[in-house]
């Protein structure tokens, strides 16, 4: 009887992951990927920072809002992801990458209760190799092209 019940809460236990590995967006797969930078001290927030890596050259990926107040900025770090070959990707809102770049408030439930708004994020270490890194750098590759 009890051999049963064990069988049973093992097939249970295997749908659950089987559900969980499915196919991510472009979107959950960015922000896995903006986590485990951030983990891994691979991450730059801010206008200065970012300027920085591009500059630098240690930049791999970056992402700027598309409503980004002040025009030059975005020229600037468009020109410098042209400059030295770094993939762009244009999100919607600043408070999004804010949001994905662990610059949030949570309240006790796990929801986003504040955003603070970060204009441009750029990761130069991606850390481990993730599923999701893998989408990310399909997109990536899709939109050169």
């Amino acid at each position: 009887m009890a051999d049963e019940e064990d069988q049973q809460m093992e097939v249970v236990e295997e749908e659950v992951v089987d559900a969980g590995s499915g196919e991510l967006n472009t979107i959950d797969a960015l922000k896995q990927v903006l986590k485990k930078s951030l983990v891994f001290d691979g991450l730059r927030r801010g206008l200065h920072e970012c300027v920085k890596a591009l500059d630098r050259g240690t930049a791999r990926l970056c992402i700027l809002a598309k409503d980004c107040d002040n025009e030059e900025y975005t020229k600037l770090v468009q020109a410098l992801c042209a400059e030295s070959g770094v993939h762009l990707i244009m999100a919607d809102a600043g408070t999004e990458i804010g949001e994905w770049c662990g610059l949030a408030k949570l309240d006790a439930e796990g929801n986003v209760r504040k955003a603070v708004r970060c204009s441009v994020a750029v990761v130069t270490d991606f850390g481990e190799e993730t599923a999701a890194l893998n989408v990310v750098l399909d997109y990536v590759k899709s939109q050169k092209e």
